[in-house]
């Protein structure tokens, strides 16, 4: 158990670097599996699920060469045989079924057993599956193992029933090495998405259209491994322009891609926060008190999920009533108890949030469940009155780098401690 303690009340005030994205790194180091030789992944951050990943190649015969104060992963590939992951390993992280498309197309069968991560609701594997199917592959359950074989994988159409992030990267990487053209229908437009394309085309592949609803991969016989910068971390960006306005601070984020935070811009703007975008950086000032703003999480280009939790968070501060509606996850709100145990005057009915803006909250021992309602709760305890104690701080930091320095860099009285030994 980790636990974060905050004295808060204080206006965060300076600049920090924002890391590289967490849900395009994962994926990236599947996909270097696809390739022969070695490949190099830069601006990788240091955070739990990435130690995961590596260990999980190298427990798949990869040699992996890991930099994390240069933030460099090198990934040798000539060593790596098929085989089925290390059960614990592969269950304590959601991103582990790409090893199911990787492994499938590289050598013609895989076994990965189903995948853990956050409990923000039910995350089916379904469309996974019928993706697979639909390139040739007979995909099966065995007892918690995902199995998948395939004489040779070859193109075809598939229309996903939902927008998934997971299931359109999946797809793509086992089409990367198949035989003939794959046509992804729906899919998913994220900008991490279009990081994986790039990838696997700087590798050799063919893959167009990514970053819109339509996905097109031509199949290659082979990929040799390549270097790939990851694009900066949107979710962190967001959180840190959010913690910037809920304590009235003046925060500069340098490493951000505007475009990718534009969402997240809009609301902020909308709840009266000033932002300057310079560049590759952005700076927030907080106003005196936000205003009320409601909202709906959709798939990109809206509103993401990933940083509904830390806008509810916000939003208990602003003047007035808002409205704050999750339609991609039931469970996303169980971070809410524990702000109300904070002040916060907050009613969940089904998917909405109804939150009444309070004058101020204030410092309380809370708990965090997963990455995003952990963050939530610094922004909430670096803005309360008094001392706050976070419970269960290693979820946020699967998903966070750095995370004390980067809070003692723009003035933030914090201590990590893991089971009362200091951490940092």
């Amino acid at each position: 158990m980790t636990t974060l303690t905050i004295r808060g009340g204080r206006p965060l005030t300076g600049t920090i670097r924002v890391s590289g994205r967490k849900n395009a790194t994962l994926p990236l180091i599947a996909a270097t599996l696809l390739a022969d030789g070695t490949s190099r992944l830069e601006n990788v951050p240091q955070i739990h699920d990435v130690l995961v990943y590596r260990d999980l190649l190298i427990g798949l015969g990869a040699r992996v060469d890991w930099d994390p104060v240069r933030g460099v992963l090198t990934v040798h590939t000539n060593g790596v045989r098929p085989g089925e992951p290390d059960y614990h390993l592969a269950t304590s992280i959601r991103a582990s079924y790409y090893l199911l498309g990787v492994m499938l197309a590289r050598y013609g069968e895989a076994s990965v057993p189903l995948p853990g991560g956050d409990k923000i609701g039910h995350r089916p594997v379904d469309q996974h599956f019928k993706g697979l199917q639909a390139l040739g592959a007979e995909v099966w359950m065995d007892r918690g193992i995902m199995r998948a074989r395939a004489r040779r994988l070859r193109g075809g159409t598939v229309y996903l029933d939902i927008v998934s992030v997971g299931a359109t990267i999946q797809v793509m990487l086992a089409a990367a090495l198949a035989e003939g053209t794959t046509v992804i229908q729906n899919c998913a437009r994220e900008p991490h998405v279009v990081a994986v394309a790039n990838f696997i085309n700087a590798c050799g592949g063919k893959v167009s259209g990514a970053g819109t609803d339509t996905i097109r991969v031509r199949g290659v016989q082979r990929l040799t491994g390549a270097a790939h910068t990851v694009i900066p971390d949107d979710i962190e960006a967001g959180t840190w322009m959010m913690a910037a306005v809920m304590t009235r601070g003046d925060v500069t984020l340098q490493n951000v891609i505007p475009t990718h935070i534009t969402p997240i811009m809009a609301k902020l703007r909308e709840a009266g926060a000033e932002i300057h975008e310079l560049g590759d950086a952005v700076r927030v000032i907080g106003p005196d008190r936000p205003q009320a703003i409601n909202l709906k999480t959709l798939p990109y280009p809206g509103f993401p999920t990933d940083a509904q939790s830390q806008m509810t968070a916000l939003l208990t501060l602003a003047s007035g009533t808002s409205y704050v509606t999750e339609t991609l996850y039931e469970d996303r709100f169980r971070f809410v108890p524990e702000l109300v145990r904070m002040g916060a005057q907050i009613r969940v009915e089904g998917r909405t949030a109804i939150v009444k803006g309070v004058d101020r909250l204030y410092g309380a021992p809370v708990e965090a469940t997963d990455i995003r309602a952990g963050a939530a709760l610094v922004l909430a305890g670096l803005a309360a009155e008094g001392e706050t104690t976070i419970y269960g701080m290693e979820h946020v930091q699967r998903g966070y780098e750095k995370l004390e320095q980067k809070l003692q860099a723009l003035g933030a009285q914090v201590k990590m401690e893991r089971q009362g030994v200091a951490v940092g």
